[in-house]
């Protein structure tokens, strides 16, 4: 794929950020902004599986879509303890997705404090996301299409991200969030998947300490490298276009599919599949 390497600073200013990187809505990597947290040095699976082993956390793989599973609802829970020797015993497809660190573990806020990037973070909304070796997210946007702050603790993560301006070629779930499933991004088929030879995006891979900032409703697709784990700050969408995006998508879109997915079972996953390709085939084709 059409994939620059994202620009990576050692460190940014408030001002830096708000004029090279928020203004024009571009990703950058800021490699050393939080060695002065606690958590720089603490965090690693150890230390989790220290404080919040006896937590019961909710796990979700690479499965495809059913049509009896709710929105973001997980496929399986473990602890913690559990969970982070799993992590360090083998290769798993299980991930944490959206964990709660002032919910869960309260204790973990005193390792981290909210960074002035000009822009005012959502303070009670502060998430963790673990992964194994060569697990991975579906390419998907958040539902709130919110700007974002993603920190990275041990390992390494390979992060791959594409601007709204994209979709068309992405092959964009209908009443979704999410690109076709069959869709490998580590490896992609551009027989199958034509429409991927003309989208252009961005790469990098993030180690221990890096943070990401990604942009308003940026495409985003996360695999683990190795076992490891990030916790993502955010911050509402400020373009009314994102921010009109965000309230349909949690007041309506969420609750149709939902709708949909108990009226007309998997048929209506497969319609959603079909639509996806017939759509991004349409636009190929000049339509």
């Amino acid at each position: 794929m059409d994939l620059q390497e994202i620009p990576r600073v050692p460190t940014i200013t408030k001002e830096a950020f708000l004029k090279q990187y928020f203004g024009p809505q571009k990703p950058v990597v800021v490699e050393r902004f939080i060695e002065d947290w606690p958590a720089y040095s603490k965090w690693d699976l150890e230390y989790m599986k220290e404080v919040a082993g006896e937590k019961v956390v909710p796990l979700y793989d690479d499965r495809p879509v059913d049509h009896k599973d709710g929105f973001n609802e997980p496929h399986a829970r473990m602890k913690m303890a559990e969970y982070v020797e799993l992590l360090k015993r083998e290769p798993t497809k299980f991930r944490i997705f959206l964990w709660n660190v002032l919910k869960e573990v309260p204790e973990l806020q005193k390792d981290f404090s909210y960074p002035d990037f000009g822009l005012r973070l959502m303070k009670n909304l502060p998430m963790l996301f673990f992964g194994g070796m060569d697990s991975y997210t579906f390419m998907h946007y958040d539902i709130d299409l919110a700007n974002i702050f993603h920190f990275h603790f041990e390992g390494e993560k390979e992060c791959v991200l594409f601007d709204q301006s994209q979709t068309p070629y992405l092959y964009k779930i209908p009443h979704s969030l999410i690109t076709h499933e069959s869709i490998d991004f580590k490896d992609p088929d551009f027989e199958k998947w034509p429409g991927l030879r003309y989208a252009k995006g961005y790469k990098t891979h993030l180690k221990h300490g890096e943070v990401l900032y990604m942009p308003e409703g940026y495409w985003h697709y996360m695999r683990y490298l190795t076992p490891g784990f990030s916790m993502s700050l955010r911050s509402v969408a400020r373009n009314p276009k994102n921010l009109g995006k965000a309230l349909y998508n949690l007041l309506v879109m969420r609750h149709f599919d939902n709708l949909m997915r108990r009226m007309r079972g998997q048929k209506w996953i497969e319609w959603k599949n079909r639509q996806a390709i017939l759509r991004t085939d349409r636009h190929l084709n000049g339509a």
